[in-house]
């Protein structure tokens, strides 16, 4: 079965609430898909940002460019989307922080990226425990139509988050295709929620435009930013309360993470 027919299975869920189904389906397969999260205006005013990024940062090729909340409203509005926040708290609780914010290029007409598990590269995840464990949400927001294969879209391999074994090398090195791999569909305006752990790529890109996507990651809140080393001052005094704590912008007044850590700004009590 090829990847283009297995694309059929999704782990569709609703915009917002984390229900018992979602948590059945992120525990089996790693991952959901929730469309409908933006709307085609919204959408493209977030593409319309995305794009001024990666022009002023004058990138070429595949490409990321991080911490476009500071500087793109529409970007910083997703931070804490209503669509997205509840199911990011309900496998949190109330304690994490916005890691990083990239805004991803993959230019027209793209060839497959590599196999890969998200982490860090100082420090495998893997070394840690069995299963690997949530240390990186990704909630990818789609700013072009991904609703057929080879439009850009991310291939992932359901349940792999809790493999013993690696993914084969071979597979790792030729960048070759699998008969479990499951190849994202959805319009724009949808998000895929993923964990670190499992197994994904970048599909084949067939069109003539450059494909965009908002990669939202959200961590415990003793990882260290991967998009900047420090907040924008200018940014935290102009932004809300819930995404300055998000931004992980507090005092420690005696130890990390002790009794300096503030209380949630959350408005309600629910995880």
């Amino acid at each position: 079965m090829t990847a283009e027919q297995y694309q059929g299975l999704n782990a569709l869920s609703q915009p917002g609430e984390f229900t018992e189904l979602d948590r059945f389906m992120f525990e089996s397969w790693g991952y959901l898909v929730i469309p409908g999260v933006l709307s085609a205006d919204q959408a493209q005013e977030c593409l319309e940002a995305a794009t001024r990024l990666h022009e002023r940062a004058g990138t070429t090729g595949w490409a990321q460019v991080g911490r476009g909340f500071e500087t793109e409203q529409s970007l910083d509005n997703l931070i804490d989307h209503p669509a997205v926040l509840p199911k990011v708290r309900a496998l949190y609780g109330d304690r994490f922080i916005l890691q990083s914010a990239w805004c991803t290029k993959q230019p027209a007409f793209g060839g497959l990226g590599g196999w890969h598990q998200d982490g860090s590269g100082a420090y495998d995840f893997k070394q840690l425990a069995y299963p690997i464990p949530l240390l990186q949400l990704r909630a990818s927001y789609l700013l072009t139509d991904q609703s057929l294969p080879r439009m850009g879209n991310m291939e992932m391999i359901p349940g792999s988050h809790r493999a013993q074994v690696p993914l084969p090398a071979d597979i790792r090195r030729d960048k070759a295709d699998l008969p479990i791999g499951h190849v994202i569909c959805a319009p724009a305006g949808s998000v895929l929620l993923f964990h670190n752990a499992v197994w994904h790529r970048t599909y084949i890109h067939d069109g003539d435009y450059d494909r965009y996507t908002a990669h939202y990651i959200y961590s415990p809140p003793w990882v260290r930013f991967s998009d900047r080393f420090t907040n924008d001052k200018d940014y935290l005094e102009r932004t809300t309360p819930v995404r300055r704590y998000l931004a992980g912008e507090y005092e420690r007044p005696d130890a990390p993470f002790g009794a300096g850590y503030p209380a949630t700004v959350f408005d309600d009590e629910s995880k």
